[in-house]
């Protein structure tokens, strides 16, 4: 017969009695997510983008302060001309910690359920202890009402939970984002409810920037054309730096800037990138539409509230190291068949596909112990009572229990 194993000690104190420390939440993230300086900064898979951002804003501005600013405060008086290097160098600072700002903080992620959630109409009532426990299962969608008007909101079988109105599983970071916009490759991360303002100030603060280039290349020209009373294309020959200046910004204030003024649109109806695209709700009504001023207060001038996620606390061992249980008499919407989960872009296995993988391992396992030692007996389970894993499933258990007794007569294997 099989004995479950006695109750382990939680948390920390399960920990400490073997000598060991449990580990922090960003050491055992179930996302896609890169975390710096010990769970301080989290970032999105592709952060290596993030150094060509930088790369694409840093080298133009030095090529301006070095080759245009630093000419051009010989061409002014002296308080002038400094303005514009020390403008120069403070913009690009400014620029670099919006950028930061963007992609180095939680953008809003909604932590994931240990399982599923219970049924609205569930009153306790189910027998676990029955072979014959009835399945209830979740419903896949749910309505909710904001402002008068019916939204339906999606149950995620990644994050086992009912994502909240505006929420999406960002299929790259693999994590469920509140008032998800987009995934942004330039920034490395989702912009989500705690960085988009962040976000369009940086769009924002560049467009400016390549304006701000932009316009002291061609003051430079000018300078050259007064000073040495030459044509345009004489001038511009002698500055080849001020040229490509205003080439690459030229180039770069079309996304950026149209970047901006899509943005600015969104924010004046209270719209994301997401929705705009899937939903349009110009066709229909926008049940988060305050008006033009609201919305802009909601955006800029309104609390962030604070991360859901406490990357650096510890978590229990148990916790970070146990499989994903179900719960005993729920199911998913989609349990029983796969499901390709469109927004997380792969098939999501069924949920009885998990019980029947942990059932071979087990039965596996089970043969490889069986062998007799010198003294005629078993050897001692390598599975202990320190290591066995805890199953939900009473297939599971059923089959454990039938490997460890032998079949009596009359009785069929399986």
């Amino acid at each position: 017969m099989y004995d479950a194993p006695p109750p382990r000690a939680s948390g920390s104190d399960s920990a400490n009695a073997a000598g060991l420390v449990a580990p922090r939440s960003y050491q055992v993230w179930e996302g896609s997510n890169v975390f710096f300086l010990k769970g301080r900064f989290i970032f999105g898979p592709d952060a290596r983008s993030l150094f060509l951002t930088m790369f694409l804003i840093i080298a133009p501005a030095a090529i301006f302060c070095v080759f245009v600013a630093r000419k051009l405060m010989d061409k002014f008086s002296h308080h002038t001309g400094i303005c514009i290097m020390v403008i120069t160098v403070a913009f690009t600072l400014y620029d670099l910690c919006l950028l930061l700002l963007t992609s180095g903080r939680d953008p809003g992620i909604i932590p994931r359920n240990l399982k599923p959630p219970e049924p609205e109409d569930f009153d306790g009532s189910i027998d676990v202890g029955s072979i014959q426990t009835p399945q209830l299962r979740l419903p896949r969608m749910k309505d909710v009402i904001i402002n008068g008007i019916i939204v339906k909101i999606k149950y995620c079988d990644t994050c086992m939970l009912y994502r909240p109105p505006r929420c999406s599983h960002c299929s790259i970071c693999n994590n469920c984002v509140e008032r998800f916009d987009h995934h942004c490759p330039w920034v490395g991360q989702c912009i989500g409810l705690r960085n988009y303002r962040f976000f369009y100030m940086f769009v924002f603060s560049t467009t400016l920037l390549c304006f701000y280039v932009f316009v002291f290349c061609w003051v430079y020209i000018k300078k050259i054309m007064d000073a040495e009373e030459i044509n345009i294309w004489r001038a511009m020959a002698k500055t080849p730096a001020s040229i490509v200046l205003i080439i690459y910004t030229f180039i770069a204030v079309w996304f950026v800037g149209g970047l901006s003024v899509f943005h600015l649109y969104l924010i004046s109806t209270n719209q994301t990138t997401y929705e705009n695209f899937r939903y349009r709700y110009d066709r229909r009504a926008n049940p988060y539409n305050l008006g033009v001023v609201e919305n802009f207060k909601e955006i800029f001038f309104t609390s962030i509230p604070p991360s859901k996620n406490n990357f650096r606390a510890r978590v229990p061992q148990e916790q970070g190291l146990q499989p994903r249980q179900s719960a005993g008499g729920f199911m998913s919407p989609n349990m029983g068949k796969g499901v390709v989960d469109i927004e997380v872009g792969r098939k999501a296995m069924a949920w009885g596909e998990h019980e029947a993988a942990a059932c071979i391992d087990i039965e596996a396992g089970l043969r490889n112990e069986a062998t007799d030692d010198k003294d005629g007996g078993l050897n001692e389970s390598p599975l202990g009572s320190d290591h066995i894993l805890p199953f939900e499933g009473l297939g599971v258990r059923a089959a454990v229990e039938h490997h460890r007794r032998p079949l009596s007569w009359g009785e069929e294997q399986w």
